[in-house]
C-alpha cells in the first residue's frame, strides 16, 4: 500500500513563504527540462559545418514523448551543433547539480557526438570548459569530461558504449564539493575530480550535437534534456 502523507511534503523552513506549499518547492532549485514537444531555433545557437549536397535540418519528429530529429548533410564532418542562448549554469562549491539526457543517433562507430553542460563556442567538440559527454568517430565508446580550461585542467572516463540506432541515457551529478558522479542508463559508473583543479569556474549552457565520420548523412534523435543546480 502507498504511503500517504496529507499534508504534503516540503524542502522549505517552517515560517518561510512556502513553507505551508503542498509540493516541493521549485524555486529551491534553478531548473531547465526540456522534452521537445515544442522547438524554436531562436533559443539556440546552431552551428553547422555543410559540405555535401543538402543542408542540415533540425525539427520535432512524431515519437511518444516528444523528440528532436536532427539530420546531418551527406559529407564527411559535417555537422549541426546546438547551444541553447545564454549560459546560466555555474558550478559552486556547495551547489549541488546534475545533467541527464535520453537520446540516440543513428550510426554509432561513423559518427561524433557531444552532450551536456559546456561553454559557448564556435568549435563545441573541443569546448575549453564543461562537464559533458562525448564519443568520437571510429568508437562507440562514451567518454565523459569534466574541463576547465582545456589547456590547464581536464579529466575523463570512460562511460560506456553506445549502439546504433538505440536510445541511451546519459549523466551526471556533482555533490557541491569535490565529485562528479556519473551514469549511464541511470546507474552510476565512475566519479571524475570535481576539485577546484577540472570544476569549471565559467557560466555554461545546453551543448549537444552529432558529426559525421563518412560521407554520408547522419541522425540524432533527441528525447528529452534535464539540468538543475541548487540556487
Amino acid at each position: 500500500a502507498p504511503t500517504r502523507f496529507p499534508s504534503g511534503v516540503t524542502n522549505a523552513a517552517p515560517g518561510t513563504n512556502t513553507g505551508m506549499y503542498g509540493v516541493p518547492d521549485p524555486s529551491a532549485w534553478h531548473t531547465y527540462f526540456n522534452d521537445f514537444d515544442t522547438f524554436a531555433a531562436a533559443e539556440w545557437t546552431i552551428t553547422t559545418t555543410e559540405a555535401g549536397s543538402g543542408s542540415a535540418t533540425e525539427a520535432l519528429t512524431d515519437a511518444d514523448g516528444g523528440v528532436l530529429l536532427i539530420t546531418n548533410d551527406n559529407a564527411d564532418n559535417d555537422n549541426d551543433l546546438f547551444q541553447k542562448v545564454g549560459e546560466s549554469f555555474l558550478m559552486a562549491a556547495g551547489k549541488p547539480a546534475l545533467f541527464k539526457a535520453r537520446f540516440k543517433i543513428s550510426d554509432a562507430t561513423q559518427s561524433d557526438f557531444l552532450m551536456g553542460l559546456q561553454i559557448t563556442d564556435t568549435t563545441p567538440f573541443d569546448a575549453s570548459d564543461g562537464i559533458y559527454f562525448q564519443k568520437d568517430d571510429g568508437s562507440t565508446t562514451v567518454s565523459a569530461i569534466c574541463r576547465k580550461n582545456a589547456s590547464t585542467g581536464s579529466t575523463s572516463l570512460t562511460a560506456g558504449t553506445i549502439a546504433d540506432d538505440t536510445y541511451i541515457v546519459l549523466g551526471w551529478y556533482y555533490d557541491g564539493k569535490s565529485s562528479v558522479h556519473v551514469f549511464v542508463n541511470d546507474a552510476q559508473v565512475g566519479t571524475l575530480d570535481g576539485s577546484s583543479a577540472y570544476l569549471p569556474d565559467t557560466e555554461l549552457t545546453i551543448s549537444f550535437g552529432i558529426q559525421n565520420g563518412e560521407a554520408a548523412a547522419k541522425t540524432m534523435s533527441v528525447d528529452y534534456i534535464l539540468a538543475a543546480k541548487a540556487r
